[in-house]
């Protein structure tokens, strides 16, 4: 059971990762040093659902490693 928990924890972590990496860049200090931070842009389409997929993810990974711990 403890070796299938640590499997999923890998393939989780390595999604969440991907996920991380596709998300727009550019979007946090943007105003700080100049750029278009006035203009208020919400999220569409597949930038919603890649949005929606890192919390998921990201709460997965969780639980994955505190039931890991926990056992």
């Amino acid at each position: 059971m403890i070796f299938w928990l640590k499997i999923a924890q890998i393939v989780v972590s390595i999604l969440l990762m991907i996920s991380i990496l596709l998300q727009n860049r550019g979007a946090g200090l943007g105003g700080v040093f100049g750029g278009s931070g006035g203009v208020y842009m919400t999220k569409r389409g597949l930038e919603k659902k890649l949005f929606i997929a890192t919390i998921v993810l990201a709460a997965v990974f969780i639980l994955l490693s505190l039931s890991a711990f926990i056992l």
